[in-house]
């Protein structure tokens, strides 16, 4: 990924993407906000407790960073599950749920969703001029979101997955992820090569989510995927972690749109 900065808000945007024209991506950082204390600066969210007035001013600096009205975006609201919203213009300023994929078709729809460790995903047809944006946590990956992302890419617009551009955002890390062997199990039954996923030391479980999507694209017809690499849990002075901060901390915002050409 590359960094991005504009009147000190900081993003990062997937460099397989970056050559792309008429798509807008950006993945917030922490950095730039009016938010203080444990959701210091640049939160995106009140569902930990922080102010609404401080999160819309941060909302509203972090899309006009990026050049997108903020009374268009269309939020996810997710459940760790595996729905899917297909928007459309009408959906503009809407929060649908629950939702933890949005696509469109639609130039000037921006998609919108928070994260704090969970792992954004992003697909991108620029044949078919199409994007995606998804949710992946622990839950997610279970259900398989990358490749469900990837059959209602094909089903509602023609995608073709080799065709698809994708993108794993920051998030936990797997020398940070300590799993229990439920998650485990769950993850052993839907995958190919489990074993690729997780490390195990003095009996503890650490899980690799970018692997883990990162496989489940690639099943899924999917050639070109950047891992970010970026974990949430590592760079706290870029990024909140639930994990790493307790649950006391702010979210991030993953956000992409289809400009006009």
């Amino acid at each position: 990924m590359l960094r991005r900065q504009r009147n000190g808000i900081a993003w990062w945007v997937f460099e397989n993407m970056m050559a792309e024209s008429g798509l807008v991506q950006a993945f917030s950082t922490r950095q730039g906000g009016i938010s203080d204390g444990i959701y210091a600066s640049l939160n995106l969210s009140v569902s930990t407790g922080d102010s609404a007035q401080r999160v819309q001013e941060n909302f509203r600096r972090f899309c006009t960073a990026v050049d997108v009205p903020p009374e268009d975006v269309v939020k996810g609201w997710m459940v760790h599950g595996r729905d899917v919203a297909v928007v459309t213009a009408a959906d503009r300023g809407r929060r649908l749920s629950p939702h933890d994929i949005l696509l469109t078709d639609v130039p000037g729809v921006p998609l919108f969703m928070t994260f704090a460790d969970c792992v954004p995903l992003v697909l991108f047809d620029p044949r078919r001029r199409a994007v995606a944006l998804a949710h992946a946590g622990w839950r997610g990956t279970g259900l398989r979101v990358a490749e469900v992302s990837v059959q209602a890419m094909t089903d509602a617009f023609g995608s073709r997955p080799g065709d698809l551009l994708a993108g794993i955002g920051p998030s936990i890390g797997p020398d940070h992820y300590q799993v229990g062997t439920e998650v485990i199990s769950m993850l052993t039954a839907v995958h190919r090569h489990p074993e690729h996923l997780w490390l195990q030391r003095n009996g503890h479980y650490w899980l690799n989510l970018w692997a883990a999507n990162a496989q489940q694209l690639a099943d899924a017809g999917v050639q070109h995927v950047e891992v970010a690499r970026l974990c949430t849990a590592c760079h706290l002075e870029d990024f909140y972690s639930h994990r790493a901060e307790h649950g006391k901390t702010g979210r991030l915002g993953a956000l992409v749109m289809l400009a006009d050409l």
